[in-house]
């Protein structure tokens, strides 16, 4: 089975970005670039919801300060793929764009010196103030203050249909642990047609994610924090995490090995399926579809066992070093971390700001309640899957041992190799 991540993109270092997909395939976005202006922001909303997004914010730049002349690139054509070749090759060309669009967190320190200071500047007391302590650790992941968090997407989600869960006599909100869903996907199994559990194995990302969520909701925040940090030692801990996967799998859809993200996520919707394990851009799918009310028709707890957690991931803007316009991109960063920068770029994306002074009215009821849960978390641990946890070359180790426990779902088998991938 390939590597997939949201998406349907692996993830690469930008290193190796160029070779692995190759500078012919980005070849129409490499000419494209070069009729750029002279501020360029580069990312890889090219269609759905984060164009409308990355829209909105750009016209809000634009009209607080109308006197900067820049461009605008999606980069299309496998959107992240395709957007680190041109930023590999721009870099090791010496021609870095003044800024561009990258997941944070561990997945920043690829780039090394490339990436500035920008602490002081961009990052002043006041935004400081109004981030929380997860989103800016994201920003500064080698002590230095060098992207921008934009949005922030929550990992442990549990979304079920209501009326599904119903007849089969569940209260998602009694279930008091990881072990305890097993319980309610029988009672889905034995009292309904539908299928208990809809995740599907046909994107490695969705039960990549579900495992490190299941590790999560077992081990606890601290063991998760060791764990990405290369200082956990209990291999029995990490084979109860890949048993109850496979405990999991058992409920999923027979045909999950060829099931996307999208399709189990259209069977909760058409009541063909009780719960769907998701980060919460599962929920935009939802919101329009005319008929499928949030907490008439669908609704979401917590995964159980990280109550109190708010697991996630996101989107920045960096700060290239070697800038070619060092004050046009801080004023641009300085934007991207304010309230009306966040206010009008979230509610379209279907995610949440990482200020906490952000005004909540103009987003959905759910993203509301999301928000709630974020600014009284008393955690934010950052996902592996999605690239803020650990560096790239470590992320693919693990993302390669979730695979091959795929081949035949054995804990005693796995689990050594999936814990010792944290210390490659």
């Amino acid at each position: 089975m390939g590597r997939n991540t949201r998406g349907g993109q692996p993830r690469r270092s930008f290193l190796q970005a160029a070779g692995a997909v190759g500078l012919a395939g980005a070849a129409g976005c490499l000419d494209q670039l070069s009729e750029e202006q002279e501020f360029d922001v580069l990312h890889g909303w090219a269609a759905g919801d984060g164009q409308e997004a990355i829209q909105a914010l750009v016209e809000g730049f634009q009209e607080s300060h109308p006197d900067i002349d820049f461009g605008v690139q999606d980069v299309q054509g496998g959107a992240r793929d395709n957007l680190e070749t041109v930023v590999s090759r721009r870099l090791r060309d010496g021609d870095p764009p003044s800024t561009w669009q990258e997941w944070p967190g561990a997945n920043l320190l690829q780039f090394g010196d490339n990436l500035g200071d920008i602490e002081g500047d961009v990052w002043d007391d006041e935004m400081k103030e109004n981030y929380l302590e997860g989103p800016q650790e994201a920003a500064r992941p080698d002590g230095t203050y060098v992207a921008v968090p934009l949005n922030i997407h929550r990992i442990n989600n549990l979304f079920y249909n209501v009326a599904v869960v119903e007849e089969a006599g569940v209260d998602p909100e009694s279930i008091d642990g990881p072990e305890a869903l097993v319980d309610a996907f029988q009672a889905v199994a034995e009292n309904t047609e539908a299928t208990p559990f809809a995740n599907g194995t046909g994107e490695l990302f969705t039960v990549f994610q579900l495992w490190e969520t299941i590790f999560l909701a077992q081990a606890g925040a601290d063991a998760y924090d060791e764990l990405i940090n290369g200082e956990f030692d209990d291999v029995d801990a990490v084979r109860d995490s890949l048993a109850l996967l496979a405990e999991y799998v058992e409920f999923f859809p027979d045909d999950h090995f060829s099931t996307s993200f999208t399709e189990a996520n259209e069977r909760v919707i058409d009541g063909e399926a009780a719960f769907i394990h998701q980060g919460d851009w599962a929920a935009g799918a939802y919101r329009n579809r005319d008929g499928f009310d949030y907490g008439d028709n669908w609704d979401h707890v917590p995964f159980p066992g990280t109550e109190g957690l708010y697991a996630l991931n996101m989107d920045s803007f960096t700060y290239p070093a070697d800038n070619p316009t060092p004050e046009d991109t801080k004023t641009f960063l300085s934007y991207v971390g304010s309230t009306d920068a966040q206010e009008r770029f979230n509610p379209l994306k279907g995610s949440i700001p990482p200020r906490v002074d952000v005004d909540e009215s103009e987003f959905p009821p759910f993203l509301q309640q999301q928000i709630g849960d974020f600014r009284d978390s008393d955690a934010q641990p950052p996902s592996i899957a999605h690239g803020a946890a650990v560096p790239p070359a470590i992320r693919g180790e693990v993302e390669d041992a979730i695979d091959a426990y795929l081949g035949n779902f054995d804990p005693d088998d796995h689990a050594p190799s999936l814990l010792s991938a944290f210390s490659a």
